[in-house]
């Protein structure tokens, strides 16, 4: 959980639950620019990133050794051997994000690109094109998701991904964070990173069909210049949808909240007090210096 002080890691061990709270220190407050409006967007998407490769990381190492050993390869441990833990760590983020963003790009944006070329000698219409190469990169998108639900150990970081929507809508109901309270609560929630990826989905068919080129290693190129453009376009849409609730607001909502149901499982009682732990210790003192 993150608030706009600190944010906190709980995870069930062993022995209890196992705490990491950490100030945050935004980089907004060196450089203000980078706190405007669309370059937010892209500093909070990196942002965000490296939190949740930090988190998964603790998380494993709450496992067992030899459980840990197993699963270290051999560039992790050629690095822990060479550089101290401190930096260990943050080259081992970097190179998780680097390698994460160049797949997702490689997939979801390069991969449907090539695909669509196959329909230039069929298709003159640019718009057209777009809107089948935006088609292709949704059906890539939601095929993958659904494959990744497959496996066990996602489909559980899914259940407290639940926990965590949970806990959230108790808390801005101004409700008590009991165990009780959070359960009945909903599972989909509009400021969602699922909906973000959504809403970036989108908006790279409209952007990409206004500003397009016919030589493909020309059209992948613009589309790897404007990715920057699509995320701060998006994360303004969410976050504006988040602090609003009329019916554009539902309507913006509406794609990302149906792609949660992918997403977003039922969690079990123990994930739901682990959410409420983690929202607790970044509760700010001040009223409202939380509202989005």
């Amino acid at each position: 959980m993150r608030g706009p002080k600190k944010q906190a890691i709980v995870v069930r061990g062993k022995d209890g639950l196992v705490i990491k709270e950490e100030e945050l220190k935004l980089v907004k407050d060196r450089y203000p620019i980078l706190g405007v409006p669309f370059i937010r967007g892209i500093v909070n998407f990196l942002s965000s990133m490296a939190n949740g490769v930090r988190a998964l990381m603790f998380s494993a190492e709450q496992m067992p050794e030899e459980l840990q050993e197993e699963g270290e390869s051999k560039l992790d441990k050629w690095i822990e051997s060479h550089f101290s833990s401190e930096t260990a760590e943050k080259l081992i983020v970097i190179i998780a994000m680097v390698f994460g963003i160049g797949f997702s790009v490689l997939l979801f944006m390069l991969l449907p690109t090539l695909i669509a070329g196959l329909f230039n000698s069929l298709i003159e219409s640019r718009i057209i094109k777009n809107l089948i190469e935006g088609a292709i990169r949704i059906i890539i998108f939601l095929s993958y998701i659904w494959l990744a639900t497959r496996i066990k150990d996602i489909h559980r970081v899914f259940e407290y991904h639940g926990a965590e929507h949970k806990t959230i809508h108790c808390y801005e109901k101004g409700l008590e964070l009991t165990v009780e309270n959070v359960r009945p609560q909903p599972r989909q929630h509009p400021r969602c990173g699922t909906s973000f990826i959504f809403i970036v989905m989108i908006i790279s068919i409209l952007v990409f069909s206004v500003i397009s080129w016919s030589n493909a290693i020309i059209r992948m190129l613009l589309r790897l210049a404007l990715l920057p453009v699509v995320v701060g376009i998006s994360y303004e849409i969410i976050r504006w949808a988040g602090r609003h609730d009329n019916w554009l607001s539902a309507i913006l909502s509406a794609p990302g909240k149906a792609l949660q149901h992918l997403t977003v499982f039922e969690p079990d009682d123990e994930m739901i007090e682990c959410a409420i732990k983690a929202m607790e210790l970044v509760i700010p003192e001040e009223k409202d210096s939380d509202r989005w």
